[in-house]
């Protein structure tokens, strides 16, 4: 297996790990039923987010985390976003960026659960 090399390696990753979202019983209605999340434009955000943290471009601008404050979402939801990106890395890529990707796809997951417990914890919603 080659290693994430390219935008075009992203495009493949982001793609086939989506795919496996919208197929899951428990993410696929949080993205399309209560987000109602875009496909068309948000694939496209996904890129670039991917591209910018392993290629170091710059072309995404955001902040990702605020996007999930108001979705009934919680430490299951994250287990199984993470399940799901570690399976599609690992069908795809092997390599120091796919290691980089998996380190850095653990730490979101991570972080996310943890500021949302934290909101949750606090009553404190936006």
């Amino acid at each position: 297996m080659k290693d994430i090399e390219n935008n075009s390696d992203i495009q493949l990753l982001v793609d086939e790990f989506y795919k496996k979202v919208n197929e899951d019983e428990l993410l696929s209605p949080i993205f399309n039923e209560i987000a109602q999340v875009n496909w068309k434009d948000h694939l496209p955000k996904m890129y670039k987010f991917w591209s910018k943290l392993l290629l170091g471009e710059n072309e995404y601008q955001g902040s990702p985390f605020d996007k999930h404050i108001q979705l009934p979402i919680g430490e299951n939801h994250f287990n199984r976003w993470i399940q799901l990106f570690l399976e599609t890395l690992d069908a795809h890529f092997a390599g120091s960026k796919a290691t980089e990707a998996r380190l850095k796809a653990q730490s979101i997951a991570n972080i996310f659960n943890f500021k949302m417990k934290t909101i949750q914890a606090s009553g404190y919603i936006r």
